[in-house]
């Protein structure tokens, strides 16, 4: 069988995938995004493409006050910088909850 181009699985990497819950989703205008990668980014990267993508919104204000959940690990206070994050992975934004 010949291989071609393009059909080794290796050559392709999984995005990065951004949820955004409650008033992150509203800010955002949809409930998900996809970052193409070709390797790790950290938290303050995922958060400017994140922004980029919906110019003209309060997103990047609101991304700032949420809860960053990386796969199901919480980041909590480490810094964004330091937080890598691998391509496949999903980053969840969770705004802050009135009530309790």
């Amino acid at each position: 069988m010949d291989a071609r181009p393009g059909d080794d699985a290796k050559d392709e990497i999984a995005p990065i995938t951004v949820r955004y819950w409650a008033s992150a989703r509203a800010a955002a205008g949809t409930e998900t995004d996809d970052l193409p990668v070709s390797g790790p980014l950290t938290l303050s990267d995922v958060v400017r493409r994140a922004a980029a993508l919906h110019p003209g919104t309060r997103l990047p204000g609101v991304l700032e006050a949420c809860s960053v959940l990386v796969g199901d690990q919480p980041v909590k206070s480490r810094a964004p910088d330091t937080v890598l994050v691998p391509p496949g992975q999903t980053v969840e934004f969770l705004p802050p909850f009135a009530g309790g």
